[in-house]
């Protein structure tokens, strides 16, 4: 038996001056389900399938019901997860003709192989049948389940770095994929980072970069209301940009541009009035958000947009407008006749 005030020696977990647990022996977990949440929606919604039937793509999750954990014990790593989804997908036949249809998954969990998902394709209950259907059984089947394999592997490799801390020895212990549930856990919330905007800007490794920012101003053909519309509908977005788009159009939505190149999130929207968000493109900074306000103004047959731009890296202001002027502003007028 244990002296008094020494503690069982067989429950004594060796801690770093830091007070973490060298040897991995406590049971830790963190809660991944914000950032599944996110990759899962961003992956079903590049889904894009053709064929002599015409093309399908995904325009919506509407439902994405479930959870994710990655679990350190004794120096093993366990990846927990277990999702219901249900997303929409939008086809257009050679002839033009669109239909609307569902598509639901009920069992992607840790516990069940890609193979043994469940992915069920139908129409909306108010569509005529069209050949779309058999083209989304036969192609968009395949493109899901391979999605949501993706999902799988970026989950893996996005959270096994620093799960694991070195042992006392200093050996890495070995990470294996698979457990059974049911233990105590201690738990740690992982949430998608918000950023602050001022400039200079801190990066998420602390260091300070110097920004700058531009305004532009441009006219298009139609209305303000119509003009909002464009750049916070998703199926519009994927029009003008001829890429996969994911767009939330609410404050505090996230949104995802030109095929995961540009992504960002709404901080205000006011119909037909203005749209503020954070923007970034994916190889500045890691982290690194613009703040970008576009204001518009209904002149009758006419709208004028005005755009500032600030946050943005030092030395890529002019790649970035020239971004701005190509990928949104002409290809919008190119693509509806604004």
């Amino acid at each position: 038996m244990a002296k008094w005030g020494e503690g069982d020696p067989r429950w004594i977990v060796e801690e770093r001056a830091d007070a973490t647990n060298v040897n991995n022996w406590h049971w830790t977990e963190r809660d991944v389900s914000a950032w599944s949440s996110d990759r899962l929606r961003q992956l079903l919604l590049s889904i894009r399938v053709e064929g002599p039937e015409g093309v399908c793509l995904m325009t919506e999750v509407s439902k994405l019901d479930g959870e994710a954990s990655i679990n350190n014990r004794k120096g093993k790593l366990f990846f927990f997860y277990e999702w219901q989804l249900k997303a929409s997908w939008l086809g257009t036949s050679v002839g033009g003709v669109k239909y609307r249809g569902t598509v639901e998954v009920s069992n992607l969990s840790d516990e069940n192989d890609e193979d043994d998902l469940d992915i069920n394709v139908s129409l909306c209950k108010d569509q005529p049948n069209t050949p779309l259907l058999d083209l989304m059984k036969r192609t968009g089947v395949k493109e899901v389940r391979r999605v949501l394999t993706k999902y799988v592997q970026d989950l893996k490799s996005e959270f096994s770095q620093g799960m694991i801390l070195p042992t006392a020895d200093g050996k890495d212990p070995s990470v294996p994929a698979k457990a059974k549930r049911n233990f105590v856990k201690t738990r740690t919330q992982i949430t998608p980072s918000q950023k602050s905007l001022s400039s200079p800007t801190q990066t998420s490794t602390g260091v300070l970069i110097p920004t700058c920012g531009f305004n532009l101003q441009e006219s298009f053909r139609t209305s303000a209301e119509e003009l909002y519309e464009t750049f916070i509908n998703q199926e519009f977005v994927q029009v003008f940009t001829r890429l996969p788009a994911a767009v939330d159009s609410r404050k505090g939505g996230k949104f995802w541009h030109l095929d995961g190149s540009v992504h960002g999130e709404f901080t205000e929207l006011v119909p037909h009035q203005r749209i503020h968000m954070k923007w970034r493109f994916r190889t500045w900074p890691s982290e690194h958000f613009a703040a970008v306000s576009l204001e518009l103004e209904d002149h009758g047959d006419e709208t004028e947009l005005r755009m500032e731009c600030r946050g943005v890296p030092a030395g890529q202001e002019g790649s970035t407008e020239e971004g701005w002027k190509r990928f949104y502003f002409n290809a919008i007028k190119q693509a509806f006749g604004y």
